[in-house]
Parts: structure tokens; C-alpha cells; sequence
């Protein structure tokens, strides 16, 4: 379980987190959502322990990430599964190579690295790609191998941060099935930051809307009516969400 106590940050004199409380179940899929530079990423962030927030507590399987040294934070780590916005693979390796790092990094030998990364990129429909380097891939194929990376380690939580970003309508709509089809293979607890409307409601079972930092809105989509503020962040697209 993720549990967020009364979580503040602030960079300077912007207070982004003014007192975020929250919970999220293993097993569940969560979507942060809100306007840009409201402080989703941020909050993901201090979650997996890559921010150190000024007040509040993080809890992960019960390890309060905020506490843990730097030891104990790389085991913890070794549960998470990251999809960074731009994917953030490196240039001069290639597609296997970038898929295989953190394989290597937890101390696994190169042939059974390389092996899970090709069952990785398999599961995400890169077989064949693997001896490409990130520049000779399409937009959509560096996400695809963003999220190979994020799930060789068959981690207990995957976190997305705006999967579809950049993206055409209809490599967003092959994200969106991959997305699906991970979480019904993996069922790790999904957290995913994002504005895409049509994600919202393929997903939106659990909403957290961001505003003012602080949770404006935490239910269903459907329910996405009750909240003023959100109502008015969706707007015109709640009927098309809803329906």
C-alpha cells in the first residue's frame, strides 16, 4: 500500500503541495490529473523517493520512503517501475541495452538481462527493434520501450508520468491497449499523471484531481460532477467522459 500523510513541498515561494493526504491499495490503478505545473509529477516523485518533501510522510509497504538512506531506498526501488514523460532513454545504447540497465544495475548477469529485456519488449510489441538506437525509433516506439524498461523488473508498482504525451490519436490508442494489457498480465498498482482525456476515461474507476495543491477530487469519473472545480477542468468533454 502507498499511503501520503499531509504532504507539503515548496520550491522557493511556490508552495506546490500545501497538505496532500492519500491512499492507494495494492492491486488498484490511480490516475493524478490537473493543470500543468500543479504539482502531479511532484508528488509522484516524493513518492518514489526521487523528492524529499518539507512536511508530511510517504509510506510504501510500510517503509517510510522520506526516512530511508540511500541503501534502503535502491531495495525499495527495485518494486517501483518508472515510464519517465520523454522516456528518457540513453542515446548511445541500444534498444536492449536501455532495456536491460536495470537488470544490470541489480547485479544480473548480461545473458539473463538481455533475456528479460527481449520478453519485455516482446510484451510491448518491439521484437525485432531491440538493436536500434533511441534516435531510430518513432515517437510512440520510444514509449513503448520507455515502458519495457519500467516493467522488465516485474515491479509491484508502475508509475506513468503523461504516457501519451506528444503522441498521435492513434499511437496514444496502441499506449492505451498496451496499458490495459500490462496491468491484466502484471497486476501491479498503477499511478498514472495524466491529462489525456480519453486515458481519464478508460481508467478514471479512481480520479485525483490536483488543484491549489491540494486533492480537489478524489471517486469515480462519473462522479466528477460533484466537484465544481473539476467539472470546470474537464469541461465540455464530462458528458463524453461520463458516457
Amino acid at each position: 500500500m502507498i499511503r501520503v500523510k499531509n504532504l507539503k513541498k515548496s520550491f522557493g515561494k511556490n508552495h506546490v503541495l500545501r497538505g496532500v493526504s492519500l491512499e492507494i491499495s495494492d492491486g488498484e490503478t490511480v490516475l493524478i490529473v490537473g493543470k500543468s505545473g500543479i504539482g502531479k509529477s511532484v508528488l509522484v516523485k516524493c513518492i518514489v523517493g526521487l523528492l524529499k518533501p518539507d512536511e508530511g510522510e510517504v509510506w510504501v509497504d510500510n517503509l517510510r520512503v522520506d526516512k530511508l538512506n540511500h541503501k534502503e531506498l535502491n531495495r525499495l526501488r527495485k518494486s517501483f517501475g518508472y515510464v519517465f514523460q520523454y522516456s528518457a532513454l540513453f542515446d548511445w545504447m541500444t534498444v536492449l541495452e536501455n532495456v536491460a540497465l536495470p537488470l544490470r544495475e541489480m547485479g544480473f548477469s548480461k545473458e539473463e538481462a538481455y533475456d528479460r529485456a527481449m520478453e519485455a519488449l516482446r510484451m510491448v510489441g518491439l521484437g525485432g527493434s531491440e538493436g536500434k538506437y533511441p534516435q531510430e525509433l518513432s515517437g510512440g516506439m520510444r514509449k513503448r520501450a520507455g515502458i519495457a524498461r519500467a516493467i522488465v523488473t516485474n515491479p509491484k508498482y508502475i508509475f506513468y508520468d503523461e504516457p501519451t504525451s506528444g503522441l498521435d490519436p492513434l499511437t496514444s490508442r496502441l499506449i492505451y491497449e498496451l496499458m490495459e494489457d500490462l496491468h491484466s498480465q502484471l497486476s501491479a498498482t498503477t499511478v498514472i499523471i495524466t491529462h489525456d482525456l480519453e486515458l481519464i476515461r478508460r481508467f478514471g474507476k479512481r480520479v485525483i484531481y490536483l488543484d491549489n495543491g491540494i486533492i480537489e477530487f478524489d471517486g469515480k469519473i462519473s462522479d466528477a460532477h460533484l466537484s465544481p472545480s473539476f467539472s470546470e477542468f474537464l469541461g465540455n468533454y464530462l458528458n463524453y467522459i461520463k458516457g
